[in-house]
């Protein structure tokens, strides 16, 4: 069985098709592909067995009758969404103490 790819509108998170130029619900033009999980960018040939980065491939879920029901496009994982680690902020903190001090005693 072969397995179809989805593809999802990256402004409005609607489902489009494979060969469409722009998003019939909000126009947004699409350029390239985005995979919805790690964010690798590529031409559409790249995803022809999904994400060839981290293997991501939406698939429709199934309920219980056996019909294929919608499916949502995962939310995208921003790199500035994390936070840094404690330890980054205490040495930047004690730099800038550090500097406050030389400063004032000069």
């Amino acid at each position: 069985m072969k397995r179809s790819l989805r593809f999802f509108c990256d402004n409005c998170g609607a489902e489009v098709s494979q060969d469409t130029k722009d998003c019939p619900e909000c126009g947004k033009v699409f350029a390239s592909v985005r995979c919805p999980v790690c964010g690798f960018v590529g031409e559409v040939s790249l995803f022809d067995t999904g994400c060839p980065s981290c293997g991501y491939s939406a698939q429709p879920a199934a309920d219980n009758k056996g019909a294929t029901s919608k499916m949502k496009a995962p939310q995208k994982q921003e790199l500035a969404d994390s936070p840094l680690p404690v330890w980054v902020y205490v040495v930047a903190g004690l730099v800038f103490l550090g500097v406050c001090v030389a400063l004032f005693h000069l």
